[in-house]
């Protein structure tokens, strides 16, 4: 009897398989998205025009050239040819931090400056993450400098 009953089913039912989804591209139908969203940026053409009502213009302000930053903006450049010469121009410099100031020298002097000037203060304690990150730094260049740097050729 199940016999029958599978052949009637075969016969009577068919499954029906649809591989293609569209055929033409004039067929599919898009999903709306962002529905009642408004574009805030302006991506119409070259000038960009408010509806209806024209862009608004910052009213002009001139500077002040005479507040004291401009005022005395390069008044130490000339300090050693003008000055009584007991002022040296490096001490001038008065933004710069301390480790740089009026140094001569590459990156690993400056930084072996700094561990020395910041080792004497609580730096190492307050900062530990900075203080590891110059250690590693001197070391990497220290390393980098007796590798890679040429020295001088001996006669032995």
């Amino acid at each position: 009897m199940s016999f029958l009953g599978l052949r009637v089913l075969d016969v009577l039912w068919k499954p029906t398989v649809n591989i293609v989804r569209h055929r033409y591209h004039a067929d599919k139908t898009r999903l709306v998205r962002r529905y009642g969203y408004k574009e805030q940026i302006w991506s119409g053409g070259l000038l960009p025009r408010a509806l209806g009502k024209p862009l608004p213009i910052p009213e002009y302000r001139p500077s002040n050239a005479w507040t004291e930053r401009r005022a005395l903006f390069g008044q130490n450049d000339y300090i050693d040819i003008l000055g009584p010469g007991d002022l040296h121009p490096v001490k001038t410099l008065y933004t710069v931090p301390s480790w740089i100031r009026g140094v001569s020298g590459s990156e690993y002097h400056i930084l072996l400056r700094k561990k020395k000037m910041w080792s004497k203060t609580a730096s190492p304690a307050i900062r530990p993450t900075k203080w590891k990150e110059l250690q590693k730094r001197i070391s990497f260049l220290y390393r980098k400098l007796n590798r890679k740097t040429k020295t001088g050729f001996s006669p032995d």
